[in-house]
């Protein structure tokens, strides 16, 4: 690496807005993380908040929290701080469940709202979850799954299409859909909209109102920096909501809850979207990373995601090793990452890995590099780039030990 290109990326943080945040996150010393794109960083006030809720609330509080800690009204709450960050209003989106059962939710519901259309319209390497969702509904007889490629989707949205249903930045390349337009196009044909947010929310600009969408999910331990199974959010357009039927029926999603009554009335809003009780430590942490995401500015993030990706390819195009990136070339048509194509692409990212160089892989041949700006500086791409190289050049991805697979990749 350069002297040069050192003194570049010095030069960038040095004039970095949001290099203060970073002072706000545990980052491990000496590694560089660039996988924030599956599970966020610790915000250093996450365990204060834990502590306390672990501690006071439940501790002695004990159930007597649930009215005098508001751990009652968490999931709409957390919800109504999420709705700034995807152009959404407060009362149509609530912090709840997994992004999973937040879909299976969603498109029931959709279905029920288009009687006599039963197809629901995705295209092939969504993320597995979204297809297994519709397959799972599938199996019912509730719904038939059709799947178009990118370009061939407006094609597909025949008059038996109930929902559309596409990640906005695809989990694998980061390339991003045009909302916008193909929710148009959508509703052009008399379809419903549902739109995965998990990649986007907190470091994309996201606008649901603007674009009319109709539903939506995400989930909060990415760049939410909610922890390890944070819970989701799902979102609907305030149009929908007083038709909306959800299948999942738990009490939490009832008119009155406390009522214990044996029939079943769902709550007016998105609060009938509540399952089961929540997650109010899984809320608590959630609620810490989306309040600093919220400081931080969702717009500011991005700027900054776009630069450091653009910086590495710099880094990398100057220490002359080629990779193939299957991300988008142009900053505004990709997400918060940059992938790469390579046959050994799994022992490369374990090389990567034991250098404390820390991205993902993901099936068949994907080296994923996730740029989280709240926390990253440009030195670490610099860093990233030549131990990547080195990597490449030496071919260490050779030895034995990275080519074993692990549980997780």
């Amino acid at each position: 690496m350069t002297d040069h290109l050192i003194a570049s990326a010095r030069e960038h943080d040095r004039a970095d807005p949001l290099a203060k945040f970073r002072e706000r996150f545990f980052v491990p010393d000496g590694v560089t993380y660039l996988d924030g794109n599956s599970l966020g960083c610790l915000p250093r006030k996450t365990p204060e908040a834990m502590d306390r809720a672990i501690r006071q609330e439940w501790g002695t509080g004990l159930i007597g929290s649930w009215n005098d800690a508001g751990w009652f009204e968490m999931g709409t709450r957390v919800g109504a701080k999420i709705a700034p960050l995807i152009g959404a209003a407060p009362d149509e989106v609530l912090a709840c469940d997994s992004t999973s059962v937040n879909l299976f939710k969603l498109i029931a519901a959709a279905l029920a709202m288009r009687p006599g259309r039963k197809v629901v319209l995705s295209e092939p390497g969504n993320f597995p979850t979204d297809l297994y969702m519709i397959e799972g509904l599938e199996r019912q007889g509730l719904a038939s799954r059709r799947l178009a490629a990118r370009g061939d989707l407006e094609a597909a949205l025949g008059d038996d299409v109930a929902l559309l249903m596409l990640t906005h930045a695809h989990y694998k390349t980061g390339e991003l859909f045009d909302m916008e337009r193909l929710t148009r196009a959508a509703h052009d044909a008399g379809a419903l909209v549902l739109w995965d947010l998990s990649h986007s929310t907190g470091a994309l600009p996201v606008d649901l109102h603007r674009c009319n969408a109709d539903f939506a999910v995400g989930c909060g331990y990415k760049y939410l920096c909610g922890g390890p199974g944070a819970p989701a959010f799902a979102y609907v357009a305030r149009r929908h909501q007083a038709q909306l039927r959800q299948p999942l029926t738990g009490w939490f999603g009832h008119a009155r809850p406390f009522a214990f009554s044996d029939d079943y009335q769902a709550a007016p809003g998105i609060e009938q979207l509540q399952c089961g009780t929540s997650p109010v430590l899984g809320l608590t942490a959630l609620e810490v990373g989306v309040e600093l995401i919220a400081e931080i500015g969702v717009e500011r993030l991005y700027e900054k995601s776009r630069a450091l990706s653009e910086f590495f390819l710099e880094a990398l195009r100057t220490s002359g090793v080629a990779l193939e990136l299957v991300s988008p070339g142009d900053s505004a048509n990709r997400g918060s990452q940059l992938s790469f194509r390579h046959r050994d692409a799994y022992a490369i990212s374990q090389a990567l890995i034991a250098r404390k160089v820390i991205g993902d892989y993901r099936e068949p041949d994907i080296l994923r590099l996730g740029f989280a700006p709240a926390y990253l500086r440009f030195i670490d791409m610099a860093e990233a780039a030549r131990h990547l190289c080195e990597v490449v050049q030496g071919e260490e991805w050779r030895n034995p030990e990275f080519n074993r697979r692990a549980a997780v990749t």
